[in-house]
């Protein structure tokens, strides 16, 4: 026996042994025993969509949230937590199974030819399912990148009420309303004056509102949350239930959602355990999102295949951890690879397609984000600062080194910088070391990469309308879209953002339809 697993096999049997809740009185029917006699705990993973740590309980301006604040005064709020890729599938996958997406190769964001797991890997819940847990997804979609993906093929039902008597149960659940489009709160609207914008933004009353705007949205899904929190309550649950409250990926506002900053990978991620995680902690320790499922697996005594890549939240592996990875490649048909390494004092990226731009042609984003009209506006008339108009560039630089404690927006580039360039060496070997020994990266194929695949230069006025154009003259699923850049002319932005206008500044009695800026295929 090799001796990870023997470390694997220890931690289980230690967690076994401590997992004792005689110290508390658990209300309702008791949880069956394990070997040692001891009662098993309820798992309730409980996941919002594209959302960093925008929350109160971690000091974001304007937001009320309650109910999550109240869960983390109840147990441990992560500070540096992050998920391993910046876009739902690919993550979602890798939560599904606490393996790097790029190892299980579920890395390509609406993955069109699907394959089974590699390795001998299972899927969280059927691991769970194999030592007597009832599993149950709570809400409307897996989007995961492998097979089996279907709802009914992971989990067992769609409630924890559907279990025998006395069976612990692992539930996962979804809420959707941060992912755009946003809602206003009627109940508690946000000024514009309270909220602060990140500095890599143009402080602008469009870009507030918009900003505000998704803080309400958050403000709602916080009491969808405390409403089902109660429910635990109210069944006499909440006593021996693991509560996993965490982001999938980062916030959905361009340099956000889809990169590598912080903006993208950093997540809220909390966690309660009555009777085995003392109240109110506050951790400074690197987290991953796939850190969950081996946290789960240990609780309930099961046992993967092969050592999952994520560890323990409350082991020692996971206190001594120097860094963190994450990765990005496709993105729909928007072609794309990134590898970052993150530590507490540094962030690297590599760039492994530095010629296209950041804010090539992706479909979605056009369609979703008002800012990014606001942006390029003022970037295409020359206004923006060189802090804020380094996102518009019309290429990368292969690299790209934060000093985080001094730069923690992540806008000053120090990868060209003397003075880093032992830090630089030291990140690249990590990462390199990351991308050959624990992933096993595949990098990007000529055919991905797409040289001389489309012409030299749009010969429209917008990527869009030359993509719909010729859809049937070319594999955009083979070779994604053009990286033509800029995507649109300066007045067809300005359009974009008037067009927009209307959709951001309504009021929360408003009913104001979001305007429909590109042609999109439904997914």
């Amino acid at each position: 026996m090799n001796s990870s697993k023997i470390l694997r096999l220890a931690s289980v049997a230690l967690c076994a042994c401590i997992a004792c809740f005689s110290s508390f009185e658990r209300a309702g029917a008791a949880a069956p025993a394990d070997e040692t006699g001891s009662q098993r705990p309820n798992i309730l993973w409980i996941t919002i969509e594209d959302w960093s740590p925008d929350l109160s309980c971690y000091g974001t301006k304007g937001i009320h949230t309650p109910h999550v604040d109240q869960l983390a005064a109840d147990g441990i709020r992560f500070e540096h937590a992050f998920t391993t890729s910046p876009v739902c599938s690919t993550s979602r996958s890798a939560m599904m199974t606490g393996f790097h997406q790029n190892y299980i190769r579920a890395n390509q964001h609406r993955e069109y030819h699907k394959q089974p797991l590699p390795h001998g890997i299972k899927p969280i819940p059927h691991l769970l399912k194999d030592v007597g847990y009832f599993t149950a997804l709570m809400s409307y979609k897996t989007d995961c990148n492998f097979l089996p993906e279907k709802k009914e093929e992971l989990f067992e039902g769609t409630d924890w009420n559907q279990r025998q008597p006395d069976q612990p149960f692992f539930a996962r659940i979804t809420f959707g309303g941060t992912h755009r489009a946003w809602k206003r709160d009627p109940m508690r609207p946000i000024d514009i004056r309270d909220v602060e914008l990140p500095p890599y933004y143009a402080d602008t009353p469009f870009i507030r509102r918009d900003w505000a705007n998704g803080l309400e949205q958050m403000q709602l899904v916080d009491r969808e949350v405390g409403a089902l929190l109660q429910r635990l309550d109210d069944e006499g649950l909440a006593g021996n239930t693991i509560v996993f409250f965490i982001g999938d990926h980062g916030r959905c506002h361009i340099r956000g959602k889809q990169f590598l900053y912080d903006g993208g990978i950093r997540i809220p991620m909390i966690m309660r355990w009555p009777g085995k995680v003392a109240k109110g902690q506050v951790s400074d320790d690197l987290v991953m999102s796939i850190d969950i499922c081996a946290t789960i697996l240990d609780a309930a005594g099961a046992l993967s295949p092969i050592s999952l890549h994520g560890k323990n939240l409350l082991g020692d592996a996971v206190k001594s951890r120097q860094y963190v990875f994450a990765a990005r490649d496709k993105m729909d048909e928007t072609h794309d690879a990134m590898r970052a390494i993150r530590s507490k004092d540094h962030k690297l990226i590599l760039n492994l397609m530095p010629e296209r731009p950041w804010c090539q042609f992706n479909r979605y984003k056009e369609a979703s984000y008002p800012v990014l009209a606001e942006m390029n506006v003022l970037n295409l008339q020359g206004k923006l600062p060189p802090e804020q108009a380094a996102f518009f560039a019309p290429r990368k630089p292969e690299v790209e080194l934060f000093d985080l404690k001094k730069d923690p927006y992540e806008v000053s580039n120090v990868a060209d910088d003397p003075a880093y360039a032992t830090v630089k060496q030291q990140l690249l070997a990590e990462l390199q070391r990351w991308r050959t020994s624990v992933i096993e990266d595949q990098g990007v194929s000529e055919e991905f990469r797409a040289q001389n695949v489309f012409p030299d230069a749009n010969p429209l006025d917008s990527v869009n309308e030359w993509v719909e154009r010729h859809k049937s003259e070319f594999d955009f699923k083979k070779h994604g879209w053009p990286a033509w850049y800029p995507t649109r002319t300066l007045e067809q932005w300005q359009a974009a953002r008037a067009a927009w206008e209307p959709y951001v500044f309504r009021t929360p009695e408003d009913s104001v339809k979001r305007p429909r800026l590109v042609y999109q295929d439904k997914k």
